[in-house]
């Protein structure tokens, strides 16, 4: 998946992108991915924990994008929170197919190597995404959402359909509750 942002457009800019691809004008629509792909492949990253799952749902996201953009009103949400809430139920969906697959019986995993040489930056963010993976899913996404995508309360509002201060009230209770508790090791 290629990655690379652009500097962030002008609100006007970004209309008249969005125009342009809802047009069909390729160059707008791979302007649009390469402005969203980073944050939203952090957002996939970071809720459903795993880089191959994440990689593979923010190309479906991307597609969805592509093949839902004639329906896409402006004037209802900002692009980038209706591209995430495309990311969103993606992964709402992916784990709604995890649990199922759980309810069946399966085979023991085979063992993986182990991966002696991973960095320590790598046993931080595993740290990191066990301590949010142990909050509430409302919280984990808006802290997922604002801290790891840099989304706007009004941007993760539309996001999750809630009001700006119902994102205030789980930022908060989030925080809270993760600095009531000591970090713990990977």
């Amino acid at each position: 998946m290629e990655r690379g942002s652009l500097p962030r457009p002008s609100a006007a800019e970004l209309r008249r992108l969005v125009t342009r691809a809802k047009a069909g004008d390729q160059e707008a629509v791979d302007a649009l991915y390469r402005l969203h792909v980073d944050r939203i492949y952090a957002y996939l990253a970071a809720n459903v924990g795993n880089p191959h799952d994440a990689e593979d749902l923010t190309t479906q996201t991307f597609m969805r994008m592509i093949l839902s953009l004639p329906r896409y009103r402006p004037s209802s949400t900002p692009f980038a929170a209706w591209l995430f809430r495309i990311a969103r139920n993606l992964a709402v969906d992916h784990f709604r197919a995890a649990a199922r697959a759980r309810a069946r019986p399966q085979p023991p995993p085979a063992r993986e190597a182990s991966a002696e040489d991973e960095a320590l930056s790598v046993l931080d963010r595993e740290t990191l995404r066990g301590e949010l993976a142990t909050l509430p899913l409302g919280q984990r996404e808006v802290l997922t959402l604002k801290f790891v995508c840099g989304l706007t309360n009004a941007e993760v509002a539309s996001v999750l359909s809630k009001t700006e201060g119902a994102v205030k009230a789980l930022e908060r209770r989030a925080l809270r509750t993760l600095q009531r508790r000591p970090i713990r090791a990977a």
